[in-house]
């Protein structure tokens, strides 16, 4: 899985429609059908919402949730149009649909900490930003990806234009760096982990270690001010149940990662397990709890990107996102 910028998936899951179908025939009626839509393909960013559905915990709140994947639209453009109530989403998109007069709104994270970043095999040599200069970077055009690039370049007096920028399309990073890129925007806890399983060392920079503004959070559950006034109560249910999903997965990575794989048996069973004890303390990490937002982390990267021109205007950060629907701390 590679980072900011990619492309919905086109698939269609069918893979989690089994379950939850013992209902009796008077629990129907009692039940709130509820679409979540994914950012992506199922991976270990998701295994909180299969544990919800796996083990009931949708069900015990009234809650009949279907996890679908976005075809051939966004995540975020089927939660504002009001196809899905909820949806896995990022900081940058809903600031910047936000700015765009778009409602959307977080209300949780899903990783505590950017686990995002440059990613090269090691024979390329790329220890540090200024080890871009001269080399063949493959990405998707987005201005986020050069604005990052540049800003991270520039700490250390180097020339982002000097970087050859080459779009990948379809290609996975494995393909990209052996056929035409030098490094790659990935994710660490799924492609870094299948780098380690393939024998493929690479050099991880993480973009957070070189500013505290670019550690956002990504990705997030979110949905829209329309879905949150219309039915606070269901929210509220949704999230107390997702959040009893992500906790287990902290509690149990290997037991979360073999419900991730009956949802969707395609995956990697190796890189399932492997991901999913690498990712699971990091979905709270130093939080209270999980999910927790601050708004110094909302700020601090609208304002970099407001700074970077990625904006038009700057954030409204208290609508952006909200805690008030997560379960207290314990």
């Amino acid at each position: 899985m590679t980072a900011a910028g990619c492309g919905a998936s086109k698939q269609t899951d069918n893979a989690d429609t089994s379950a939850g179908k013992t209902a009796t025939s008077t629990e129907p009626a009692k039940q709130k059908n509820i679409k979540v839509v994914l950012d992506w393909t199922p991976n270990t960013n998701h295994t909180g919402l299969y544990v919800a559905k796996e083990l009931g915990y949708y069900k015990d709140a009234g809650l009949n949730v279907d996890i679908i994947q976005p075809g051939s639209g966004s995540a975020d453009n089927m939660v504002a149009s009001g196809a899905a109530e909820f949806g896995v989403s990022y900081q940058e998109s809903i600031t910047q649909a936000r700015t765009q007069n778009v409602p959307l709104v977080s209300l949780a994270a899903v990783i505590q900490h950017n686990t995002s970043g440059f990613a090269a095999p090691v024979d390329r040599k790329i220890k540090s930003p200024k080890d871009f200069e001269g080399k063949k970077y493959g990405g998707w055009g987005s201005p986020v990806e050069q604005a990052v690039m540049k800003s991270i370049m520039e700490l250390q007096g180097a020339d982002v234009s000097k970087v050859t920028n080459i779009n990948m399309g379809d290609a996975d990073y494995f393909t990209a760096v052996k056929r035409d890129i030098d490094f790659a925007w990935i994710y660490y806890a799924w492609t870094g982990i299948e780098a380690q399983l393939r024998g493929e060392p690479l050099d991880m920079l993480y973009v957070k270690d070189y500013s505290e503004k670019l550690d956002y959070y990504t990705p997030v559950i979110a949905s829209s001010e329309k879905v949150i006034s219309g039915d606070p109560e269901m929210v509220k249910a949704f999230m107390s149940a997702t959040s009893k999903g992500y906790q287990y997965a902290i509690d149990h990575p290997e037991e979360a990662a073999k419900i991730l794989l009956k949802a969707a048996p395609d995956l990697d069973e190796k890189l399932v397990m492997a991901s999913q004890k690498w990712l699971s303390p990091r979905y709270k990490d130093d939080a209270p709890r999980w999910g927790e937002q601050k708004e110094s982390v909302w700020k601090n990267y609208s304002d970099w990107m407001y700074e970077h021109k990625l904006l038009d205007k700057p954030l409204e950060v208290s609508k952006a996102y909200t805690n008030d629907y997560l379960p207290a701390a314990k």
